[in-house]
């Protein structure tokens, strides 16, 4: 009898939880990582009712996930769902590690490695920037092929963006549209063609779903069942068929670094720095709130500007040696 009421508080605490998510329009995968949290929480509490363990278990919970756990300080914070701020536990050791970069042969040659629509998208991450979740929800309006550049909503800043289209992707990029826009006239044609609009648009503006600006640049191959409005629509590509064709583009172009594609968003910094672009407008391009962010790049870039004083040395020696030669 215990056990079920425990139960039966569970689920409502997780009710209200995602009502509340959803009121704030987060995505669906926000959602799920939070109440895979607070599940986590309850567990690690049992028998105690959360309600009962006050702050003392919450400090509890982040030192056992620094100390067992090993996990970071942004794995802290997102199980809390705020900053930590001055609570007064075990804090995890943030990470100081620089991005993996590769040399602009290096991009060349993965790039040349993919084929078909996983290459258009790594393309458009490294000429532009984008994150993966970024290139995964482009919308068909948020192209602007006559300026070359691409608008970017609901970011991980929350704030909207403007970045470079590569005007090299332009040709595949457009025939790639002309088939999705087929596609889509299909979907129409069968009853179907509606994507999910973000936030409350949906009610705003019921029809829009199906426009064709709102459509995905980079829609699925099949549909899908939406898990909160049980309407059957074509979703975006799937994060990890994209991580997979950029990791095996690697391979093949024998690259022995660890290459995802936020790889390319890395690159797509360091070589624009590298090529003397300001510091303030790659943040602007990247979308970093805090300059902090982007300095980074300054640290991958600058080893590679700076020549090694065992070249120069080597050099010196080689001019006095040759020196000698001609002077005997």
């Amino acid at each position: 009898m215990k056990e079920k009421r425990k139960v039966k508080v569970d689920m409502k605490l997780m009710d209200a939880v995602r009502e509340a998510l959803r009121t704030k329009g987060y995505a669906y995968k926000t959602e799920k990582s939070y109440l895979s949290w607070i599940r986590r929480y309850v567990r690690f509490h049992l028998p105690s009712h959360p309600r009962d363990v006050g702050t003392e278990g919450v400090k509890k919970f982040l030192t056992h996930l620094a100390v067992v756990g090993n996990v970071s300080g942004g794995t802290q914070n997102q199980a809390l769902g705020v900053e930590l701020g001055d609570l007064e536990i075990v804090r995890a050791k943030k990470d100081k590690r620089l991005p993996t970069v590769l040399s602009e042969d290096e991009v060349m040659r993965v790039l040349e490695n993919m084929t078909g629509v996983y290459r258009i998208m790594a393309e458009i991450m490294y000429g532009g920037g984008l994150r993966l979740s970024e290139c995964l929800k482009l919308r068909v309006k948020d192209l602007d092929l006559f300026n070359l550049t691409i608008m970017l909503r609901d970011t991980k800043s929350n704030c909207d963006r403007v970045t470079c289209l590569p005007n090299s992707v332009l040709p595949a990029l457009q025939l790639h549209l002309a088939k999705v826009q087929a596609q889509h006239t299909e979907d129409l044609a069968n009853g179907y063609g509606e994507v999910e609009l973000p936030f409350a648009l949906e009610k705003k503006y019921p029809r829009a779903s199906f426009e064709w600006g709102w459509q995905y640049v980079f829609p699925a191959a099949q549909f899908s069942t939406d898990p909160r409005s049980k309407h059957v629509r074509r979703h975006h590509i799937f994060e990890t068929s994209v991580q997979r064709a950029v990791k095996d583009a690697a391979r093949k172009a024998k690259i022995n670094k660890p290459v995802g594609p936020h790889t390319l968003r890395h690159c797509f910094a360091t070589h624009l720095l590298q090529g003397g672009t300001d510091i303030r407008t790659i943040q602007d391009l990247l979308g970093h709130k805090d300059l902090k962010t982007t300095m980074i790049y300054t640290h991958v870039a600058g080893g590679a500007a700076v020549r090694s004083p065992l070249d120069r040395n080597l050099k010196l020696r080689e001019g006095i040696m040759r020196h000698v030669v001609v002077e005997s």
